[in-house]
């Protein structure tokens, strides 16, 4: 249940050092591995929050999206199965964007990285806005969006605004947890069939994935 369709003006770039495993920069060893042999657990639950996640930083490269996305590293427990970047070559004017499905038309890139565990799979996105008020707009049209599903009560990450609903489409379920932060729109999505589709898993990846997008926003 992907929401982003890819457009002809943009350059797609497979972020092998994540997929295979390899590690990316910006990869977080600090984070707790995952423990047991429950469903959809991962590494760094129940770590430290974050601090606030404004920052004016554009996400555009191959390499700013290889720090922000989950490594293997920082997943531990998860098998990966995917990671990419799709920089837009001609991005949408703001001006041009409409209804509130579309609320990523206006994007100048977007990264996401797939994980697979326990046969649920974690999917991380970043779609990355010229500026702050584009990726704000952006959040309040998803959020507006999303409001005729059933809300999820994934708790929040701290500094961060977000909101976090589930979603069935065929036979798979999925809950989705978006984050706001700076000039990103920021999806955690756990998706399976069957899934118990744990809020406290969507948390404690959102947990990775917070501090990372935010490390790679400081990144010079």
């Amino acid at each position: 249940m992907k929401h982003h369709i890819g457009r002809s003006a943009a350059v797609l770039v497979t972020l092998a050092a994540l997929a295979t495993g390899c590690g990316g920069a910006g990869s977080d060893t600090t984070t707790k591995p995952a423990t047991g042999g429950s469903a959809g657990t991962g590494s760094g639950s129940g770590g430290s929050a974050v601090g606030k996640a404004d920052f004016g930083t554009v996400f555009r490269t191959e390499e700013r999206f290889k720090q922000a996305l989950p490594d293997p590293a920082s997943m531990a427990g998860w098998t990966p199965r995917s990671a990419s970047a799709d920089i837009e070559e001609a991005p949408e004017p703001a001006a041009s964007c409409g209804a509130d499905a579309d609320w990523y038309c206006a994007r100048i890139a977007r990264g996401e990285a797939d994980y697979e565990a326990f046969g649920e799979e974690a999917q991380f996105d970043l779609t990355a806005f010229a500026d702050e008020k584009a990726a704000q707009d952006a959040c309040r049209k998803e959020k507006s969006w999303s409001a005729k599903y059933t809300k999820a009560g994934v708790a929040p990450v701290a500094g961060v605004e977000s909101h976090a609903y589930y979603r069935n489409a065929g036979s798979l379920d999925g809950l989705y947890l978006t984050l706001c932060l700076g000039t990103t729109v920021a999806q955690v999505t756990l998706e399976g069939e069957g899934s118990s589709l744990d809020p406290a898993t969507a948390h404690s990846l959102a947990q990775i994935f917070v501090p990372r997008i935010q490390k790679a926003a400081a990144a010079s």
